[in-house]
């Protein structure tokens, strides 16, 4: 399973993979930069499906507290933005790659670790500019 989101800033991308216990195995996050808070939660998405093809899963589930891109890549939503579009095609080419997946919609309440590991990374890129 894998948890991610976009933080209120937009520009920074984090998520976790669970086992079937639910206990992380891996955490994700990166700092991807000025982007549209639907840019950041598809970047998150592509990082988690890119660790779940390194880690060798056959079968996944990735809940997500992003309405729209659940819904898109459900086929109940098409994709319009152009931006998305390219990254809509990554994310379906992954998850090609998997035997069995399923993308479901989670309140953001019930997201809060992917949310903190992407506030990590803007905490830790705050402290180390203000060194120096």
């Amino acid at each position: 399973m894998a948890r991610h989101a976009a933080t209120r800033e937009k520009r920074v991308a984090g998520g976790a993979i669970s086992d079937e216990t639910g206990a992380v195995v891996k955490e994700l996050s990166r700092y991807i930069g000025h982007a549209t808070n639907n840019v950041t939660e598809y970047e998150a998405l592509l990082m988690s499906l890119e660790a779940f093809v390194q880690m060798g899963r056959n079968r996944i589930r990735v809940p997500s507290d992003s309405q729209l891109l659940v819904r898109q890549l459900n086929g109940e939503y098409r994709v319009k933005d152009e931006k998305l579009k390219v990254l809509f095609q990554r994310a379906v080419s992954l998850l090609r790659r998997f035997d069995g997946y399923r993308i479901l919609h989670v309140p953001r309440e019930l997201n809060k670790l992917a949310d903190w590991l992407a506030s990590r990374v803007i905490d830790d890129a705050v402290r180390s500019n203000s060194v120096g």
